[in-house]
């Protein structure tokens, strides 16, 4: 049997459990009703979150019965994929609708005191999008994607309205000494937990904007480390439950914890808390029916901190973690929730990652906008709302530049790898379709399929002075 559907992971949490075809639904998506305006947007992107990490995708670890709800109303893919393997690339790939051999951030580039390498002032984002279209924009969580005082702050790359981490290093911690409101920086105590505080400007936003359409970005940092929260009722539900590994290494950035696995799961929990407040916030205000919620994770889980992946990847399924480009660090969960547009309870297989976000917003705000921004992505609204033909991508790509560098592309069921990019690369060749787990490396045996995609993967990659694969 092939595992590649998320009827063999989701174990019942999806009631009807349909495989959908990229382009012939096997059921049929609800009509769309010419009454209904174009909806508000909730993107949720959480942070190190595995495709396993929640029981929607076959975790049999932890509780997240909130966003099992948004995926027995909705659909969940099962082929979708992030910007890459580490945040910064990925989220900025996700902003601008180009893959990291185009975009400019492809990779966790540092900046002294504070933040990050910007994006390109000149490359539109997501969120000036929907702001040319008349919402009102806000992001809370992390940014990454330009440090204080820089050209790509949140708040000059179409954001109305920013709390948060404007560095991603800063969000390491979970009870940082300050926070940004827009541009400017909140002291804290602390002792005060970040998300809560995040948390809670999200459910303003909401209610702040309720009678205007809106585009809400919420980047949580959960659960990415450090693994620490509150010791409240939510981490006591796994005290104890799990048999903690007796030692383990901590990276010096991040703070120590005697119980990793309960901390982890607590964690995910936490977030699943925040995501089924954000449905109950948006049904209060009336808004509920004409949004779309989008639930997605930046990319493959982390093991720093004590964090321990192999345990809960129950299923085993997947090979790699964070910053690979196994499937393991670049597949992601992805829900998308939308009453009356989106078939409840079912699964869809279709090839898609994060730039393709920017043209499928594109097209969902139709004659709101005359957006013409050139993108490596394609839209997923036919997918979505089984509404139209869904075009299928030729190929997939993907640049990571530390660790020596690697580069990947995906067509079809084949999937290609280049390691040690600087050093001495090497060449994997998978069929994810028969292995999934990427365990047999076939580039031996297939000659003229390696190089059909190394040729792809030398013309996806455009040269950049910043990231150069250490040449």
């Amino acid at each position: 049997m092939k595992y590649n559907h998320l009827t063999k992971l989701s174990s019942g949490i999806l009631l009807s459990s349909v495989s959908v075809a990229a382009n012939a639904q096997a059921a049929e998506a609800p009509k769309q009703s010419s009454a209904i305006t174009t909806p508000n947007v909730i993107y949720i992107i959480a942070d190190d979150l595995g495709y396993s990490d929640i029981e929607a995708y076959g975790n049999q670890h932890i509780s997240t019965p909130n966003i099992n709800k948004l995926a027995k109303s909705g659909m969940a893919f099962t082929q979708f994929y992030a910007g890459t393997s580490v945040s910064a690339p990925s989220r900025a790939s996700l902003m601008t609708g180009q893959h990291t051999g185009h975009t400019k951030i492809r990779g966790n580039k540092e900046l002294q005191p504070e933040g990050q390498e910007p994006l390109d002032p000149t490359v539109k984002t997501i969120a000036q999008l929907f702001k040319a279209a008349g919402y009102s924009t806000g992001a809370f969580g992390k940014w990454g994607l330009g440090y204080p005082g820089s050209v790509a702050e949140p708040t000059k790359m179409g954001f109305d309205k920013f709390y948060g981490y404007n560095c991603q290093r800063q969000a390491h911690s979970y009870y940082p000494a300050w926070l940004y409101n827009n541009s400017t920086k909140e002291t804290l105590d602390g002792k005060t937990y970040s998300q809560d505080l995040i948390h809670q400007q999200a459910l303003q936003f909401i209610r702040d904007n309720k009678d205007k359409p809106f585009f809400g970005y919420l980047a949580y940092s959960l659960p990415h480390a450090s693994l620490e929260q509150p010791n409240d009722s939510i981490l006591k539900m796994y005290d104890g439950k799990f048999c903690e590994p007796k030692t383990f290494t901590y990276n010096g950035d991040y703070a120590g914890t005697t119980k990793p696995r309960a901390q982890f799961a607590g964690m995910v929990t936490r977030l699943d808390t925040y995501v089924g407040q954000v449905v109950a916030e948006l049904e209060k205000q009336g808004v509920l029916d004409n949004t779309l919620i989008i639930f997605t994770s930046d990319n493959g889980p982390h093991t720093e901190g004590g964090a321990d992946p192999e345990f809960f990847n129950t299923e085993k399924l997947l090979r790699g973690t964070k910053r690979s480009l196994y499937e393991g660090g670049t597949r992601v969960p992805f829900i998308a929730n939308w009453k009356g547009h989106v078939a409840p309870g079912t699964t869809n297989n279709q090839l898609a990652a994060f730039w393709d976000m920017m043209p499928t917003f594109n097209e969902l705000l139709g004659t709101q906008t005359t957006w013409t921004q050139a993108t490596d992505g394609i839209s997923m609204l036919p997918a979505i709302t089984g509404q139209g033909t869904q075009i299928e991508h030729d190929y997939l790509y993907w640049e990571f530049h530390e660790q020596g560098g690697r580069q990947c592309v995906r067509k079809g069921d084949w999937v290609l790898i280049r390691q040690n990019i600087s050093t001495t690369p090497t060449l994997e060749l998978y069929n994810v379709e028969d292995d999934l787990a990427e365990a047999k490396n076939m580039a031996a045996q297939n000659p003229a399929k390696v190089q059909e995609l190394v040729t792809i993967m030398d013309t996806a990659h455009v040269h950049s002075s910043i990231f150069n694969f250490g040449k």
